[in-house]
């Protein structure tokens, strides 16, 4: 398993990958990211993971202040879920010009959970842009539990003719 701290040392690893799965987290791995790398080895040649906290899926600073950072935690976990590659890049890694306020993802964005969540799902198909443009995967893993930010990925993909797969699995929960 290697560890991957700067982008420009990923991208050129991730060059020389064919048939490589990717698990975008913000860390705190628990069964249902694991079920998702799971997935991703079964399917896939290689898996990456990676763990970046983004502060633009936040509402409320103190929703994001609290999140939990557990590394060493999350690496141990990883490594032992056979985990080829993880990413952990910092925020102008991500961001070197800001966000993008402008992007655009199906209107169903503002129903359901979407109402009490302005822009969340704008910031997810932000940061799972940015990293699938550095990444290049083949596959991208998603978990059904949120049904709706999995049906604005798929929908987002396609419009943006990525040739990534969206794939969708089963939720899995803590007890």
């Amino acid at each position: 398993m290697k560890i991957i701290f700067s982008k420009k040392k990923l991208i050129k690893i991730m060059q020389k990958e064919k048939n490589l799965g990717f698990v975008p987290t913000m860390g705190a791995i628990h069964k249902g990211h694991i079920s998702l790398i799971k997935k991703s080895n079964e399917e896939c040649a290689k898996t990456i993971v990676s763990i970046f906290v983004n502060k633009q899926q936040f509402n409320k600073k103190r929703d994001y202040e609290k999140y939990p950072r557990i590394l060493r935690k999350d690496i141990f976990i990883l490594k032992n879920n056979k985990v080829d590659y993880i990413y952990i890049p910092t925020i102008k890694q991500i961001y070197p010009y800001g966000y993008n306020k402008k992007i655009v993802i199906s209107s169903f964005s503002k129903k359901l959970c979407g109402i009490h969540r302005p822009r969340h799902f704008e910031a997810i198909a932000d940061v799972v842009e940015r990293f699938t443009n550095i990444i290049n995967p083949n596959k991208i893993f998603f978990g059904e539990k949120d049904m709706q930010q999995l049906l604005i990925m798929k929908d987002f993909f396609k419009k943006m003719k990525y040739k990534t797969k969206v794939i969708g699995c089963k939720t899995i929960r803590e007890n």
